[in-house]
């Protein structure tokens, strides 16, 4: 018999940069499910990066807020504002902890040696990234280890991941989906001229400007399309100002560049794309992707086993890394806006069934309270 839901869990959630997400798809996770966990009556922290904002309010939508400082690096970014929260969070009377990302869990066994139960997410395959040099790389390497013994229970978004963690250290991990939002098509197209684009006349990249992204095969890749459509490529990425310039000195005036944006802009840009684009090589399950889905955007992916799975029926594939494939499907989608059409139909099906904000909760909230019976 499966326990009652615990009420009045101590939860705390860490290694983001905290809440209101504001960065990336951990920070949109931890809002969604935090804040309705709290609605459910539990208590609920999230611990936040101190130099990531620049007001520090004590709470958000009923989730308590904790910031921290962090040696803003690089390779110290993350794990020395994990090492404070945990430390925080041991002395804080907090039943759960639930890390984010198998690069933070470093510290996992001082939340265990201190009797907090960790649930942790292990995200996608750190170590795979260009960005990283080959001590940084053998430093994931280890975490996922850590991961994998310290862990009262592993969670992965993506069945490969799960499949990876079992074949690699033979460790059993839960799967609970990414989630995402329905967006009706036509929002706030007014906010589009802020912009300079006009509803379903754009193609829309959304991710972190980083070589392992492919940011710069799909400029390249653009530069040869046959259309007046734009493409906007939103996104940043700290520490990467070299690439991100060389991304920007592509000659191709359709080619917009207007930073990370979030909020009813971020929206907006999503429900009112002709269609959204991904080029990833590796990490896990992309939050933009599935975004874009609800939204009813026909999506482009490359064909990594991630965006295979997330994307199944209702999408166009590509080759990874190939700049030819990759134009010649974009122009594919520029000449079939029927296709476009019927695609983001299917990708709104596929999000409303498989991707719900709230039945991921209700999984979290679940696996909580078996954890702590």
């Amino acid at each position: 018999m499966k326990p009652r839901i615990a009420q009045g869990m101590r939860i705390a959630f860490l290694g983001t940069r905290g809440i209101p997400a504001n960065y990336g798809g951990f920070e949109t996770f931890v809002e969604e499910v935090a804040v309705r966990l709290a609605e459910r009556g539990h208590t609920v922290t999230a611990y936040c990066r101190s130099s990531h904002y620049t007001e520090h309010p004590q709470a958000y939508r009923g989730v308590r807020l904790v910031h921290l400082p962090t040696i803003h690096t690089k390779h110290l970014d993350s794990m020395s504002h994990t090492f404070l929260s945990t430390i925080h969070m041991v002395f804080d009377g907090t039943d759960v902890g639930c890390y984010c990302s198998s690069g933070n869990s470093a510290f996992t066994w001082l939340a265990r040696l201190c009797g907090v139960k960790v649930i942790l997410n292990t995200d996608g395959l750190e170590w795979e990234r260009a960005k990283w040099n080959w001590l940084a790389k053998q430093y994931f390497k280890f975490a996922e280890w850590v991961a994998a013994k310290f862990s009262n229970v592993l969670i992965a978004d993506s069945r490969v991941i799960k499949e990876y963690y079992k074949r690699r250290f033979n460790r059993d991990t839960t799967f609970v989906a990414y989630g995402a939002d329905i967006l009706e098509r036509g929002y706030r197209q007014d906010l589009l001229r802020q912009l300079g684009v006009e509803p379903e006349r754009y193609f829309l990249f959304v991710s972190r400007l980083e070589p392992e992204n492919n940011a710069h095969l799909l400029v390249q890749a653009y530069e040869g399309v046959r259309t007046d459509m734009k493409l906007l490529v939103v996104g940043g990425a700290p520490f990467a100002d070299e690439y991100i310039r060389e991304l920007k000195s592509t000659p191709d005036p359709r080619i917009q560049f207007p930073g990370a944006l979030y909020g009813d802009i971020y929206r907006a840009l999503q429900a009112n794309a002709y269609a959204y684009v991904n080029a990833m090589e590796v990490g896990g399950t992309h939050p933009a992707i599935l975004e874009a889905m609800g939204a009813g955007n026909c999506v482009l992916v490359s064909d990594i086993s991630y965006n295979v799975e997330a994307v199944a029926h209702a999408g166009v594939p590509f080759r990874s890394g190939d700049v030819n494939d990759l134009r010649e499907k974009l122009q594919y989608l520029v000449d079939n806006p029927a296709e476009v059409k019927r695609l983001g139909r299917v990708a709104v099906e596929r999000v409303s069934a498989e991707y719900n904000w709230d039945q991921i909760t209700d999984d979290y909230e679940r696996i909580f309270t078996e954890v702590l019976a």
